[in-house]
């Protein structure tokens, strides 16, 4: 019990832990509940370059403008200026309508379109890729009808011609096509995870650092399980509350779905908490050093936004990539949502993934030894 409330005062006396499990993931929720308002992403920076300035390429700009997932913000006259803007982020993708465009669509000649888009912020280079194209195929379709009725095709069947086949899409699970369904609800678990993994590492290397580990495993009767878990589990009891609160917004306040058990993804939620102190008590066995440890940890969170696959198939990665998106608890946090939240799925589907989590949970045991001897013969490495 005095470990306990040692612990808790160290909690309530450091500002770095209110900002850390409070503040951190309560921005983050914030900000994905403000950009993600319409379900996507919408109004990102785009530009148009209109070398040809006659009335088709003005009409093409128009109906670029319109477009909710774009905002034109400007008109380059040249390749060099909009690729300039681009570099700068002041846009993440531009429009090229070549010269002599209207002269040679009526001429019979079949101008380039070109466009370029920033693929380094995935979402917002997808989502500019996506309009683009969606503009140019349209305007394709567009001209071709045009030509077809000013040589005396009847419209429909000219239509017909363009789209033989008629294209019904019905997402399942997601019918609203919500970026933020998948998103909110992988990212903010994802940030949780860093911030446990760094506050667990943080709370064991200051016992090194301040040399106050032969204390506390006196406190523990020599036990480095005992001091590690009553050290931490001020920590775990507020993540639940923490975790628990996200679970709410998600599914309560922002709307997004549950079709599934809601026992099973709260127990998924409790035990992912856990696996990622688990995890990070591993990390800092293997390196009991407080810069080490901080810097792993620090280094896969921030990887696990990518690596676990949240924003990009697993099944299109290399696979060596492939093998280390397995590696942190928030692939399988994310894959238990899947299974259960979004599709519905029963428990048997996701078995596996919950056992995962009861391996990162005892994972630490195996390098308890090793958290215990470094706590009695503290060396502080800056």
């Amino acid at each position: 019990m005095k470990i306990f409330l040692r612990s808790l005062r160290l909690l309530a006396s450091r500002p770095i832990y209110w900002g850390a499990i409070f503040a951190v993931p309560l921005f983050i929720m914030l900000l994905l509940s403000s950009l993600m308002q319409n379900g996507i992403p919408s109004q990102v920076p785009s530009a148009v370059v209109d070398m040809d300035g006659s009335a088709m390429s003005r009409r093409l700009t128009n109906n670029l403008a319109s477009m909710q997932m774009i905002d034109m913000q400007n008109n380059f006259g040249s390749y060099s200026e909009a690729k300039d803007a681009v570099q700068r982020g002041e846009i993440f993708g531009f429009f090229l309508i070549p010269e002599h465009y209207q002269s040679d669509l009526l001429g019979g000649k079949a101008p380039v379109i070109s466009y370029y888009t920033n693929m380094s912020f995935y979402i917002s280079g997808t989502m500019t890729y996506k309009a683009f194209t969606t503009m140019a195929l349209m305007n394709k379709a567009g001209t071709v009808v045009s030509l077809a009725q000013s040589v005396g095709v009847d419209p429909g069947l000219a239509t017909a011609m363009i789209q033989p086949i008629a294209i019904q899409t019905r997402g399942i699970g997601n019918p609203g096509t919500s970026y933020a369904i998948y998103l909110a609800t992988s990212f903010v678990p994802c940030a949780i995870q860093l911030m446990i993994m760094l506050t667990v590492c943080f709370s064991m290397g200051q016992e090194i650092k301040r040399r106050t580990g032969p204390r506390l495993m006196a406190m523990a009767g020599d036990s480095p399980l005992r001091a590690v878990f009553l050290t931490i589990l001020p920590q775990t009891l507020i993540w639940f509350v923490i975790i628990m609160f996200m679970e709410s917004w998600l599914f309560r306040w922002q709307g997004y779905p549950m079709h599934g058990s809601w026992l099973w993804i709260t127990v998924s939620e409790l035990l992912f908490v856990l696996a990622c102190q688990g995890f990070a008590l591993f990390i800092f066995g293997l390196l009991p050093n407080l810069r080490l440890s901080l810097s792993a940890c620090s280094l896969l969170g921030m990887l696990s936004f990518s690596l676990a696959a949240l924003s990009f198939p697993e099944q299109s990665m290399y696979i060596p990539i492939r093998m280390l998106s397995f590696l942190t608890p928030i692939r399988y946090n994310f894959l238990i949502y899947s299974d259960i939240a979004l599709n519905g799925r029963e428990l048997f589907f996701s078995r596996w993934y919950f056992i995962m989590y009861i391996v990162y949970i005892l994972a630490p045991l195996l390098t308890i030894r090793r958290i215990g001897s470094a706590f009695r013969k503290p060396v502080y490495v800056p």
